[in-house]
C-alpha cells in the first residue's frame, strides 16, 4: 500500500498514538475521437474532475443549456480508429467486421452462487473472517433501531434490512469502527445513516458527523437521504461541494450543523481559507464516514483525492475520540489493509462486514450482454439499439470515458429526437443538478454520463446501462452497471465491444465471475436496421452535431476573452 495511503488510513481508523467546412468537421470528429487531452475543467474539488479526464481545460460556460430543452439526442464513441467520412456510407456496402466470440466458454461450475450471509471478523481478531448466518425475517426492530427511525424507513418503503444493514447497524450502535463492503444497490447509506442518526438523537450536538464522498452528485443524494430518514427530528445538515458559493457554505459551517456532507476538495478549501471560526466545529466530530472509500483512498493517478482527504483528517479529533466508518462496493487492498493495522489498547477491533464483494460483485438480477460493434459506426448502432422494441421505453444511462464524447453524444442524440440529458464535470454545477433532476423526474429518458455518475447514484427506475466506451478498470465497470438492478430489481447492462476490446471484456468477466452473453431480441437484426435506417440520417446529424459543438466553443471562447478584459479594466 502506498505510503501516503497508509498514513491517511492510520489517521482515519487508527489512533495516532498507536503509530465550419466539411474538412473542418471531419477534423473535429477526429479530435473528439482520439484526442486524449479533452479534460474535465477544474473547480474547488478538482480531484473529482480529474478522475474523469487527465487534465483540466475548457470553461463550464461553453455548454449550451438549450440542449436539455425538450428533444433528445445521441452519443458517440471515442476510439482512435474513428472515421468520420460519412459521404459514401449510403452508397457503398459497409463491412461490419467484429470478433467472432468475446471469450472462451467458462469451465463447468464457475457460475457464482449468490451469498446468503454476512462475512465478518471474529470478536477477538481482525484477521480471519467468518460467515455469520442471518435470519431471513430480521427486522429493524430486532437490530435495536428506535421506533421513530423504523417508521421513517417505512415511509421510504424500506421495510426490512439488507445484508449489509443487518451486519453493520448493531456493531456501529455498539460504538465500533466499521469497514462495510457490499455490492452496488445494497443499501450501504442506510447502514451507516441509521445508527448515526439514532446516536445523534440521544445526544444532539454539532458537528456530530462528517461524511466525505468523492462526487458532488453522490454528496447531494446522501444529503437528501439523511434529511429524509431524519424527517421526524430537526436535523441540521449542510452540503459542502464545489460549484456553490463558498461564502454561504462558510456561514453554514460556522452555524454548527449536526451533519456535514462534503466532497474532500471543497472541504479542504474551507480548511485552508475560511478560518477557525468556520471549521472549529469539525474538531468535535463524533463520526467520520468515508463513503466510496476505495476511491477516496486511491493513491495512484492525477485524480487522487488523498491530499484533500489528509487535510480534512488533520482537523478532526483523534480516532480514539470518534467512530470511523468506511463503506465501499469494491474492497481494494488499501481498504482491506486497514483491518490489520494495530489498535490502541482498550479500543475494540474494527468490525469488518463484507457481502458479495468477491464472489458476486454484481447483482444476480442483472443481465450482462455485449454487442459487437464496428468502431466506425458506434453512433449508428447506439441510435438503432435505443429504438428497439425492448429498449425504447427504458430509463437508460449511457457511460463513456471522456467528457467530449458525452457532450458529442448529447448533441447527436438530441438531434436524433431522443429525450436525453447529460452529466459530466465540464457542466456548471447548477446544470449538473438540473440535468440529473430531469432524468430522475423522467423528463429525459436517457442520461449520457461520464464516470462522475458511476458511483453511488441511486435511481431505482433505471432499467438499462450501456457502456458506449469500455472502462479500463473492471471495478469501474462494476460501479457503472450497478446503476441498474438495484435492491433486487431486474436490469440490463449492454457493453459495446470493438475488435480491440476483447482483452478488457475478459478482464471484466474474470473480475465479476460471470460471462457476458450476446445481446439478442426476437425479430431484431441490429446490423440490418443500421444499414437500412441509420447510415444516412445519423451521418447527417453527426455533422450537424459537430458544427453545433464548434459554435459552442467559439461562443465560450468569446465569453472568456470578455471576462479577461473586464478584469483588466477593473
Amino acid at each position: 500500500m502506498p505510503a501516503r495511503t497508509k498514513k491517511v488510513a492510520r489517521e482515519a481508523v487508527v489512533d495516532p498514538s498507536s503509530s465550419v467546412s466539411e474538412s473542418e468537421v471531419e477534423t473535429g470528429a477526429d479530435a473528439i475521437a482520439s484526442d486524449g487531452s479533452d479534460s474535465e475543467g477544474g473547480s474547488e474539488d478538482v480531484s473529482e474532475d480529474v478522475s474523469e479526464e487527465a487534465s483540466g481545460a475548457e470553461s463550464d460556460e461553453e455548454v449550451s443549456d438549450s440542449l436539455d430543452s425538450s428533444a433528445p439526442r445521441k452519443r458517440r464513441r471515442v476510439s482512435p480508429e474513428f472515421d468520420d467520412d460519412e459521404e459514401d456510407l449510403p452508397k457503398a456496402p459497409v463491412s461490419f467486421s467484429a470478433p467472432s466470440r468475446i471469450r472462451k466458454a467458462p469451465a463447468a461450475g464457475t457460475t457464482p452462487i449468490p451469498s446468503t450471509g454476512v462475512t465478518a471478523p471474529k470478536k477477538e481478531t481482525i484477521g480471519q473472517p467468518t460467515t455469520v448466518p442471518l435470519e431471513l425475517n430480521t427486522t429493524f426492530e430486532s437490530l435495536h433501531v428506535r421506533p421513530w427511525l423504523v417508521q421513517s424507513l417505512s415511509n421510504m418503503a424500506i421495510m426490512r434490512p439488507t445484508g449489509i444493514q443487518k451486519g453493520c447497524i448493531p456493531e456501529i450502535l455498539k460504538g465500533r469502527d466499521c469497514i462495510g463492503g457490499s455490492r452496488t444497490g445494497s443499501g450501504k447509506t442506510v447502514a451507516f445513516a441509521v445508527p448515526i442518526l439514532q446516536k445523534w438523537a440521544e445526544d444532539p450536538s454539532a458537528i456530530y458527523a462528517l461524511v466525505l464522498t468523492p462526487t458532488r452528485e453522490l454528496a447531494l443524494q446522501m444529503y437528501e437521504q439523511f434529511k429524509a430518514i431524519s424527517s421526524p427530528q430537526t436535523l441540521k445538515a449542510v452540503l459542502i461541494t464545489g460549484g456553490a458559493d463558498m461564502r454561504a457554505q462558510a456561514i453554514a459551517l460556522a452555524e454548527r450543523p449536526h451533519v456535514v456532507i462534503a466532497t474532500p476538495g471543497r472541504l479542504a478549501d474551507h480548511i485552508r481559507t475560511s478560518g477557525e471560526d468556520t471549521i472549529c466545529g469539525l474538531r468535535r466530530v463524533r463520526f467520520l464516514v468515508l463513503d466510496e472509500a476505495d476511491r477516496l483512498l486511491a493513491a495512484n493517478g492525477p485524480g487522487s483525492m488523498l491530499p484533500d482527504v489528509e487535510q480534512c483528517l488533520d482537523v478532526l479529533p483523534p480516532s480514539s475520540e470518534r467512530q470511523t466508518l468506511l463503506f465501499t462496493a469494491t474492497v481494494t487492498p488499501e481498504v482491506r489493509a486497514l483491518k490489520e493495522m494495530p489498535r490502541r489498547p482498550g479500543k475494540p477491533p474494527v468490525f469488518v462486514c463484507e457481502i458479495d464483494t468477491e464472489a458476486m460483485a454484481i447483482p444476480p438480477s442483472l443481465n450482462q450482454m455485449h454487442i459487437q460493434v464496428p468502431v466506425t459506426h458506434r453512433e449508428h448502432y447506439l441510435h438503432m439499439f435505443l429504438l428497439t422494441e425492448g429498449n425504447r421505453d427504458k430509463p437508460t444511462i449511457i457511460f463513456c470515458n471522456r467528457t467530449d464524447t458525452a457532450n458529442y453524444l448529447h448533441h447527436l442524440l438530441h438531434l436524433l429526437e431522443h429525450r436525453v440529458t447529460s452529466l459530466h464535470s465540464k457542466l456548471p454545477q447548477r446544470q449538473r443538478t438540473d440535468n440529473l433532476g430531469r432524468f430522475r423526474a423522467a423528463a429525459a429518458r436517457i442520461l449520457v454520463a461520464t464516470d462522475v455518475a458511476a458511483r453511488g447514484l441511486d435511481i431505482p427506475e433505471v432499467g438499462l446501462v450501456i457502456n458506449y466506451d469500455l472502462p479500463r478498470d473492471p471495478d469501474v465497470y462494476i460501479h457503472r452497471v450497478g446503476r441498474t438492478a438495484r435492491a433486487g430489481r431486474k436490469g440490463d447492462a449492454v457493453t459495446f465491444v470493438g475488435q480491440r476490446d476483447v482483452d478488457l471484456v475478459l478482464a471484466i468477466e474474470e473480475r465479476v465471475g460471470r460471462q457476458m452473453v450476446k445481446w439478442e431480441e426476437e425479430g431484431v437484426n441490429l446490423e440490418t436496421r443500421v444499414i437500412r435506417d441509420a447510415l444516412k440520417v445519423v451521418g447527417e446529424k453527426k455533422r450537424e452535431a459537430l458544427l453545433d459543438i464548434e459554435e459552442d466553443r467559439e461562443v465560450g471562447s468569446k465569453r472568456k476573452k470578455g471576462k479577461v478584459r473586464l478584469r483588466a479594466d477593473a
